[in-house]
């Protein structure tokens, strides 16, 4: 039977899952709009992730959250070692938000260019942000006995949490260019389309060296791995979604292949958080100093408190994710009161 500790860690994977499936494809759209051809390409790109994107950041909020209730040490050490990128990673986040409701409030070309750059930019460095911040988490960082994080910002930029961030970024591409060919027509359905092979091939090939790079810069995450079904079920599911993603594409069934994107996503959080388990966060100066499910976690009474308020909590989410989704399906049509 799993224990609190493992339940939170589930959970906090579930959240962090869900955010990279549903924000994912808004920062693929958000990057995509930087290659829109003209202004109602803009507004189509726009309205596309207008009415969700906001519920989508809940996932996001949500998961903050449930690290801080489940393991406070954790969240005080990350986040403070990462502050410099969590600040840009905001930053970015706020631009892209304000960029939705500013834009169409003057007729200007130049004001509508500033918020298009600013909505593109606000979806491309968060896409690379967090693919960095899940390579460091996945490396290991340099975490002390106290615990507290000994690096700095530059630490954080090296080569395998740039490749991961990188590999990331070609994947949030091709799921937002996926999303796109469900809420369009036409030659811009095409060209998504287009979009979604090339970030597809280049989505394998950096997964590929990914890998390889992982036997040396972080071999501690295959110990133990082969031993746990979860670990081949995943593997399995990555397998499929990928290898279908480009038979969706050519079969130009974009529901289909934002289908198996999604199950790409959740299959590669999945197999990061089997590799991790019971780590959260690896230390490099020392296993000992590692944080863990036991030695970062809270009394296991909040632990019990908090995952009743999670099971009256998590449904509604869902539901409003879905009522979401279903009330604003189909294609975009652009009206007198779209952005």
């Amino acid at each position: 039977m799993m224990d609190l500790n493992t339940v939170w860690f589930l959970l906090i994977g579930v959240l962090l899952g869900g955010y990279a499936v549903l924000d994912g494809f808004d920062f693929g759209v958000g990057i995509l709009h930087l290659l829109a051809r003209d202004d109602t390409e803009r507004r189509i790109h726009l309205n596309a992730i207008g009415p969700v994107w906001d519920g989508n950041e809940v996932w996001l909020i949500t998961g903050g959250g449930a690290l801080f209730a489940a393991f406070p040490i954790v969240y005080a050490t990350i986040f403070s070692g990462f502050y410099i990128a969590l600040m840009l990673l905001l930053a970015a986040l706020i631009f892209r938000a304000v960029s939705l409701e500013f834009r169409g409030k003057v007729e200007d070309v130049r004001w509508r260019r500033f918020w298009d750059w600013c909505f593109g930019l606000g979806s491309l460095l968060p896409a690379l942000l967090l693919g960095v911040a899940l390579g460091n988490v996945l490396r290991g960082v340099p975490i002390n006995q106290h615990p507290l994080f000994t690096g700095d910002f530059f630490t954080l930029l090296n080569p395998f949490a740039l490749l991961v961030g990188l590999t990331g970024f070609a994947l949030f591409v091709m799921h937002g260019a996926l999303y796109m060919t469900m809420k369009t027509e036409g030659d811009l359905r095409e060209r998504n389309f287009a979009y979604a092979s090339r970030a597809w091939f280049a989505f394998v090939v950096l997964y590929v060296l990914t890998t390889l790079a992982t036997f040396f810069y972080a071999p501690h995450l295959f110990r133990g791995v082969p031993n746990r079904p979860l670990f081949y079920l995943f593997l399995l599911l990555l397998l499929a979604g990928v290898v279908y993603i480009p038979v969706a594409i050519k079969a130009q069934r974009g529901g289909a292949g934002f289908l198996a994107s999604s199950v790409t996503i959740l299959s590669l959080m999945g197999l990061a958080a089997v590799s991790l388990y019971p780590r959260i966060v690896p230390s490099t100066l020392s296993p000992e100093y590692t944080l863990t499910i036991y030695n970062a976690s809270s009394s296991q009474k909040t632990l019990q408190t908090m995952l009743i308020i999670a099971l009256i909590g998590m449904p509604l989410v869902v539901a409003y994710t879905i009522f979401i989704y279903r009330q604003f399906r189909g294609k975009v049509v652009l009206g007198d009161h779209s952005y």
